[in-house]
C-alpha cells in the first residue's frame, strides 16, 4: 500500500504556494498564475464560503465550464471540508434539479452561459445562493459575482474542522445510462491512491505540463488532468473548449504540452487531421493517454504511424474506482488491451458466482484497492450491489492474458444473446470502423422471436460518403460469422454521445422500441 504524504487536494496547493511561490500553476487565455496567487484566491474564496455558512461534510454544487474558476471552487470547498459535486454541463434543468436534490446542495457555483437551465433552480432545490462565473445580469443578494468575491484577495489562515484523508473528497454522479444518475463517493485516500499508482508506471515531475480541454466535471478529467498535475506541480494549460480543435493543437505546441489527454473520439480525428509540417518539429507531447470510451484498434493504428515521438497509451477506469483501473505501459503496450492493472490496484475476471476464471477466459471484470469508492449517495442497496466483499463489481466483461494485460470485451448489459450464443458489439463495431467510409459505429441487441436478441447497426458516414445496408453486410460477412451480421442496417448523422464521446447506446434502444 502506499503511504500518503496529504490529507487533501488543498494541502498539496499550499504546499506548492510555499516551496514554489513563482513556479506557474495554470495558463488560460493569455495569463498565467503562479502557485502563490492561485492559493490566495482559493483562501479568498474559502472564506467568502464559510460566510455564507458553508460546513464540513456539506455538500456545494458546481455547475461549471472549463475555468480557472472551476478549480479555485472545487479546491476552496474541500478546504472548508465540505463536498464539490461537479455536475454535468450538458444536462437539462430537471437533470441538474435532481442532482442538487439528492446531494442536498445549499450552494450553487455556476456559469453564466448555463443560466437558462438554471433559472428555476431556488424554486425546484433547496438552493440559498448561486455565484457566478462570467457576466450574469441579475445579480443581487442570492446571486452572486465569483469576480467580486475575488476583487479583494486576503490571506485566511482561521483553521476549521480538520479534514482526514477518508472523508468524501467529491462526488461524482455516473452518466445515468441506465435510469437516475448515482453519486460516486470518492474519498482523498480513492484519488490519491489512483495518483500514486499513475506516479510509479509514468515518470511526471514538475517540469511537466498537462492540458485541459476535456470537460472538468468528468472524472477522468479531474483526476488527470487537474488533481495529478497539481500532486506533482506540474502546470496546466486551460483550454475553455474543445472547439475549435485547431486551438487546442495550437496551445500544445505554443505552451509546450508534454503530457496530452485526450478520448478516442480526439485521437481519431488526430489521426485524420491534416497538421502544420512544423508540428512534428515544435510537438513535445511524450505521453497522449486515452481514456473515457474504448479506443478502436483503427484509430490506434493510424495514430501511432502519424505521431512517432509520443507514446499514446490507452486506459480503463470507471468513476466509481476514482477513475483508473488499468492503462498500457510506456515501454510495452498491446494493441485492443487497456494494459495491466496500476499498482495498488488488484483485478480479477470472475463467473457470475464471482468464482474467479482462468487466464483467458471472459468474464466479469472486478476491482479491489484504495481507489474503490465508499458507496453511492443515498444508495446503500445499489452500494451493496456494486461492492461485494471489497470488490467493486464494473459491469464490464474482459479477459487477462497471462502477463496480466487487461483485454475488454464489451459492457455486460451491453451482451447480445442471440439462440444461447454470446454476441459481442464492440467486436462487429471493430470491424465496421476498419471500412474508409464509416466514420462511428454502435451496435445493439434487440429482442427477437426467434433468436431471442439479434443484433442492430447504427452508422456515422464520412462526410459526404455514400454507403447502403447491402455494402455494409457484405463487408462485415468477409470477417464475421453469420450470427455475427447484424439483422438491420441504420444510418444516422450523428450518434448520441455522452460529453466524453461514449455512445449513448440507450437513447438507440429507446429509438427503436419507440
Amino acid at each position: 500500500m502506499f503511504e500518503y504524504g496529504y490529507n487533501t487536494f488543498y494541502e498539496v496547493l499550499r504546499e506548492h504556494a510555499q516551496n514554489r511561490p513563482k513556479a506557474t500553476a495554470y495558463f488560460i487565455d493569455d495569463k498565467k498564475i503562479n502557485f502563490s496567487r492561485m492559493l490566495l484566491k482559493v483562501d479568498t474564496f474559502a472564506r467568502f464560503l464559510e460566510f455564507l455558512g458553508l460546513h464540513k461534510g456539506e455538500r456545494i454544487g458546481l455547475v461549471m465550464a472549463n475555468s480557472l474558476e472551476f478549480i479555485i471552487a472545487f479546491l476552496a470547498a474541500q478546504k472548508l471540508g465540505a463536498v464539490p459535486v461537479p455536475i454535468n454541463n450538458f444536462l437539462k434543468e430537471d437533470e441538474i434539479v435532481y442532482i442538487l436534490n439528492d446531494c442536498e446542495a445549499k450552494f450553487l457555483v455556476a456559469s453564466a452561459k448555463y443560466s437558462k437551465e438554471l433559472q428555476n433552480i431556488f424554486a425546484k432545490t433547496g438552493v440559498k445562493k448561486i455565484i457566478w462565473e462570467g457576466e450574469y445580469n441579475g445579480l443581487d443578494e442570492n446571486n452572486i459575482a465569483f469576480s467580486e468575491i475575488l476583487a479583494n484577495l486576503e490571506s485566511h489562515e482561521k483553521i476549521t474542522q480538520p479534514v482526514d484523508i477518508d472523508d468524501i473528497a467529491t462526488i461524482i454522479y455516473t452518466s445515468g445510462t441506465t435510469g437516475k444518475p448515482k453519486g460516486a463517493m470518492l474519498s482523498y485516500r480513492n484519488i490519491f491512491s489512483n495518483i500514486l499508482g499513475i506516479e510509479k508506471l509514468l515518470k511526471i515531475t514538475p517540469k511537466d505540463r498537462f492540458i485541459v480541454y476535456l470537460p472538468m466535471f468528468h472524472s477522468f478529467t479531474l483526476t488527470v488532468t487537474i488533481l495529478m498535475p497539481l500532486y506533482f506541480g506540474s502546470a496546466v494549460v486551460i483550454i475553455r473548449s474543445i472547439m475549435p480543435f485547431s486551438n487546442i493543437i495550437k496551445q500544445t505546441l505554443l505552451k509546450r504540452v508534454t503530457i496530452f489527454v485526450g478520448v478516442p473520439d480526439v485521437y481519431n480525428a488526430l489521426s485524420k487531421a491534416k497538421l502544420p509540417w512544423y508540428f512534428h518539429w515544435f510537438n513535445k507531447v511524450k505521453y497522449y493517454v486515452s481514456g473515457a470510451a474504448a479506443l478502436p484498434e483503427e484509430t490506434l493504428k493510424r495514430f501511432r504511424k502519424k505521431f512517432k515521438k509520443g507514446v499514446l497509451l490507452e486506459g480503463y477506469g470507471l468513476s466509481e474506482a476514482s477513475p483508473v483501473v488499468a492503462v498500457n505501459l510506456p515501454k510495452k503496450q498491446k494493441p485492443k488491451s487497456v494494459g495491466p492493472a496500476i499498482p495498488g490496484v488488484r483485478v480479477k475476471i470472475v463467473d457470475e458466482d464471482m468464482v474467479e476464471l482462468k487466464t483467458g477466459e471472459i468474464g466479469e471484470i472486478i476491482v479491489k484497492g484504495d481507489n474503490v469508492m465508499q458507496g453511492y449517495l443515498n444508495r446503500p442497496e445499489a452500494t451493496a450491489q456494486t461492492i461485494v466483499n471489497g470488490w467493486l463489481k464494473t459491469g464490464d466483461l474482459g479477459y487477462m492474458d497471462e502477463e496480466g494485460f487487461i483485454f475488454i470485451v464489451d459492457r455486460k448489459k451491453d451482451l447480445i444473446i442471440s439462440k444461447g450464443i454470446n454476441i459481442y458489439p464492440r467486436e462487429i463495431e471493430e470491424i465496421l470502423l476498419t471500412h474508409p467510409l464509416i466514420k462511428a459505429a454502435a451496435v445493439i441487441g434487440i429482442k427477437d422471436e426467434k433468436s431471442g436478441e439479434v443484433p442492430v447497426a447504427y452508422i456515422e458516414l464520412e462526410d459526404g460518403a455514400k454507403l447502403s445496408e447491402v455494402e455494409v453486410k457484405r463487408f462485415l460477412k468477409e470477417h464475421l460469422a453469420n450470427f455475427k451480421i447484424p439483422k438491420s442496417v441504420y444510418f444516422i448523422k450523428e450518434l448520441p454521445k455522452n460529453a466524453t464521446g461514449k455512445v449513448l447506446k440507450r437513447v438507440l434502444k429507446e429509438r427503436i422500441n419507440g
